[in-house]
């Protein structure tokens, strides 16, 4: 008998005693926990509106700042990561999501010190994302100064 025929024989054997996920649950509960997390982020640029008399256009910046500081200080204390388990995608998504990958990074390699532990590897995931971040702003402007000279 060949090596794959047993490979798909061991499959096909172990999907009836497999959990189905609960798809449902698991999307239900991603957009509530994303949902919390930008209405919080609306009520701290609406406190900076209010108080400190920012625009809506000026509040942004700081509302963002807020959100990565807030994220860092519980992924710091590990609260983010037992709601990253419970909510999945719903906490990764927004901008909280990726202060925490990086902040869990620094803090996993902190005992390789400040510059080679934390710095360099606090940039390994966050590195790509700010990458591919920049070069889809260039593209997307290159496409709408394109649009714009078309009409």
């Amino acid at each position: 008998m060949s090596t794959s025929k047993l490979k798909d024989d061991y499959k096909n054997n172990i999907k009836t005693y497999q959990p189905k996920p609960p798809y449902l649950l698991n999307c239900i509960k991603a957009f509530v926990v994303g949902g919390l997390i930008c209405t919080l982020g609306q009520a701290i640029q609406n406190m900076y509106m209010t108080f400190f008399d920012f625009t809506e256009k000026t509040a942004g910046n700081p509302t963002v700042a807020t959100l990565v500081l807030i994220s860092a200080l519980l992924t710091g204390f590990g609260i983010y990561d037992r709601i990253g388990q419970f909510a999945g995608a719903g906490s990764a998504v927004p901008v909280t999501g990726f202060a925490n990958s990086m902040t869990s990074a620094a803090l996993e390699h902190r005992s390789e010190g400040l510059v080679l532990g934390v710095a360099t590897n606090m940039f390994k995931l966050a590195g790509s994302v700010i990458v591919f971040g920049v070069v889809a702003a260039y593209v997307v402007g290159i496409i709408r100064y394109l649009y714009g000279l078309a009409f």
